[in-house]
């Protein structure tokens, strides 16, 4: 017997250790498309059926209400689809209607909706659960999905910009709670992704071009090319140009599914988040607003205090600067928001303490990134109040006079 095992056996507090290690591949396609349940697109079926498994898939929809009403044709073609393909695949129940925008993710009272049918439906863990619409509803019915069974299999066929290339293609579900953003959700991959280009056209202008902040944030930290893409393009994005908007969701889209796929931290173990680079104050500000201040619109101003705070630490050049402002601007994206400006009692900035916030939701070092040239990064783990406050002065000295901003 070695020493170690007569301490195990006889010690005055024995240990036993097994050392467990497991590992678990997730793949999941991201598609793209248009006119998705039109009879002859044969892609929603072969993504069911990907898995070759020779049964009879059952399947329930939850649509944005808002989709539904801008594409009123939408509920009786998706049941015409399945109709069409009576052997391979079930309709659960008739696709069921669900409030979009950020309230669809306040609170259990939705959430709890939707778990409730799916139990009424008797889905199972290999049956599907269809989400349509923009990220507060693909994030509120993955979030409901994912702790029904621990998880059913997920599609996700998003219908915003902002949804198609960012929020629709990663691995995260939530909802709003505790007064705070995405407090509580689920790391869950879904089994796929279906952009359909088609579901863009009828989107109001806040909401098309929102999406354009997202590609801006990966552009600065990750893709020089196709930072000057959206520089050169501002004018046909802001115009609701469909080749360009589809060409900037597509990268955007790729970028976003790289970093998961290669950092290492898919399910962010550690502290650094550089998918949210400008997003500390954005999140704030949105929460500061009750949400009226659209995602897009909040990371465009968290990116243009970031850069700011960027250029001051020396880590781009004021021309560089210079550059991202005008390019968001030339989008239509706001630089501004009054909600910078305002204080606590004691004077201090109120987005400030969506610094706290955000390394509460990772623990740990604060981990701020901050581009480092147009297409790099690093990652900061204090922020300095007096820039903050000079970043915030020189937006709001950029507002016109009687803007909407």
């Amino acid at each position: 017997m070695t020493e170690s095992d007569n301490e195990r056996k006889t010690g005055k507090f024995p240990v036993e250790t097994y050392h467990q290690s497991i590992s678990v591949p997730f793949e999941f396609p991201v598609h793209f498309t248009r006119n998705l349940f039109d009879r002859g697109n044969s892609l929603f079926a072969s993504v069911v059926d990907r898995l070759d498994e020779r049964r009879r898939h059952r399947a329930a929809f939850y649509v944005d209400s808002g989709v539904a009403e801008s594409h009123p044709q939408l509920i009786r073609q998706i049941k015409e689809y399945f109709h069409a393909r009576p052997n391979m695949m079930e309709l659960a129940g008739s696709p069921e209607l669900v409030h979009g925008g950020e309230s669809a993710k306040a609170g259990w009272e939705a959430v709890r909706d939707v778990m409730w049918a799916i139990g009424n439906l008797h889905l199972d863990r290999q049956s599907f659960v269809v989400a349509v619409g923009g990220g507060s509803v693909l994030d509120m019915v993955g979030f409901a999905t994912s702790i029904v069974h621990r998880g059913l299999r997920l599609i996700r066929i998003p219908s915003t910009t902002l949804a198609q290339n960012d929020a629709g293609v990663g691995v995260k579900n939530a909802m709003n709670e505790h007064g705070m953003k995405n407090f509580v959700g689920t790391f869950a991959p879904p089994f796929a992704v279906i952009n359909d280009f088609a579901l863009l056209h009828t989107l109001a202008q806040k909401d098309w071009i929102g999406g354009v902040a997202e590609a801006f944030k990966v552009a600065v930290i990750k893709d020089a090319s196709f930072f000057e893409f959206l520089c050169e393009n501002g004018a046909a994005l802001r115009a609701r140009d469909q080749e360009a908007m589809e060409e900037t969701v597509r990268r955007c889209a790729i970028l976003h599914l790289d970093h998961p796929r290669t950092s290492g931290d898919p399910f962010e173990f550690g502290s650094a988040r550089p998918l949210d680079f400008g997003h500390w104050a954005a999140h704030k500000l949105e929460t500061m607003s009750g949400y009226s201040l659209g995602h897009g619109q909040a990371v465009s101003i968290g990116i243009a205090v970031d850069s700011h705070y960027a250029m001051a630490r020396g880590l781009i050049a004021s021309d560089e600067y210079e550059r991202i402002v005008a390019g968001l601007a030339a989008c239509g994206l706001p630089l501004w928001s009054e909600l910078l400006e305002e204080r606590s009692p004691d004077g201090i900035l109120l987005v400030l303490d969506g610094l706290r916030q955000f390394r509460e939701h990772l623990g740990g070092t604060l981990t701020i990134t901050l581009p480092d040239g147009i297409g790099g990064k690093c990652e900061v783990h204090k922020m300095n109040v007096d820039m903050i406050e000079d970043a915030v002065a020189d937006l709001k000295k950029r507002v016109p006079v009687n803007s909407e901003q």
